[in-house]
């Protein structure tokens, strides 16, 4: 696999278990796959997966900025599969993911399946204070009542959300992409730090997967929302190439911040790996700053902008994992064995 870093994608990367079985899909078949505007790029690439065309669709704005969708093709009967990340803008996004749901539903579709590679609102999964609303709940709700009949959703920030549906929920994941990319590079020493005890049980199935290399934690308090406060790192890192794994960055705090104690504390080398990069500002400048990160390896879930690109940025194409998934909930087969 040739790494490609800054603006590229490397949309050949795949799982080392799964070959494309996806062909020969005609237009008699009952699968349709639809591509709300989130993140086009990535609905192409799981398309060409697929063999097939993204559904002919018309999406417009009216003068006071109200949504109109809709499908330009009959898909009665047919099994619709519509991928949209709610990413930034993530109310508008949303919106039209709910949009397009509801008109699937009216033109008679047998089965409405909402892809969902970006999960918003995911953080405010309970409440820790009184008068908190628990939106990544909402959200569910709003999907479910929009008429919806499955959702496939990647790296939940909260695996517990996919209890908030009453309908079927897939929820994959992104590491085995990653994974790939790591042991094509042939790392040596290499231990998986967690950025907070919160993310001890994604490190530890992470590290599994890599031979049982050792983890390490950073223990770490956070003040108030996007501000972490690091505190110290338990377990061995000095002379080992750290792995921070988290599911997102956002503002890259936390992430950021780990790297420096890992350095501290005697790390030779520190990659990042997170499977959203969500990359709010001050985001960029935290992750870019020179000596910090070997590399910052994300995946394009969520799609990044030339304004977010830097040197030691690689981006993975989780295309073709979805492209499976979908191929496998059409043909009623597993889906967790590609995790195995």
């Amino acid at each position: 696999m040739n790494a490609h870093r800054g603006s590229a994608v490397l949309s050949s990367a795949t799982l080392s278990k799964v070959q494309p079985v996806a062909t020969g899909i005609t237009e008699n078949n009952r699968l349709r796959l639809f591509s709300g505007s989130a993140n086009l790029q990535l609905s192409q690439e799981v398309a060409r997966y697929l063999g097939m065309d993204l559904g002919p669709m018309i999406r417009k704005r009216f003068a006071d900025g109200e949504l109109y969708i809709q499908i330009q093709e009959s898909i009665r009967g047919c099994d619709v599969y519509l991928i949209q990340p709610t990413c930034q803008p993530v109310n508008d996004h949303l919106m039209e993911l709910l949009i397009m749901i509801d008109a699937c539903r009216r033109a008679s579709a047998r089965q409405v399946t909402a892809v969902i590679p970006y999960y918003g609102y995911a953080r405010a999964d309970r409440k820790t204070a009184g008068r908190e609303s628990i939106t990544a709940k909402l959200v569910a709700n709003l999907i479910t009542q929009a008429g919806a009949n499955r959702v496939l959703a990647m790296d939940l920030h909260s695996a517990q959300i996919q209890g908030y549906f009453d309908i079927p929920f897939d929820h994959v994941y992104g590491s085995p992409v990653i994974l790939d990319y790591l042991v094509s590079k042939q790392l040596s020493d290499i231990v998986v730090v967690s950025p907070d005890v919160g993310g001890v049980a994604r490190a530890r199935a992470f590290a599994k997967k890599l031979g049982d290399a050792p983890l390490a934690i950073i223990d770490k308090r956070r003040q108030a929302h996007n501000v972490a406060e690091v505190m110290n790192v338990i377990g061995d890192v000095r002379g080992k190439t750290a792995v921070l794994v988290d599911d997102m960055i956002d503002t890259g705090g936390t992430i950021s911040e780990g790297a420096k104690l890992l350095r501290e504390e005697g790390a030779r080398q520190v990659y990042a790996c997170a499977t959203h990069a969500v990359f709010s500002p001050p985001a960029v400048e935290r992750l870019s700053l020179s000596g910090l990160f070997e590399e910052v390896i994300v995946t394009n879930t969520i799609p990044i902008p030339e304004s977010n690109r830097f040197p030691q940025l690689v981006v993975l194409s989780v295309a073709n994992l979805l492209g499976e998934t979908i191929w496998r909930i059409h043909e009623d087969t597993s889906v967790s064995s590609m995790f195995r």
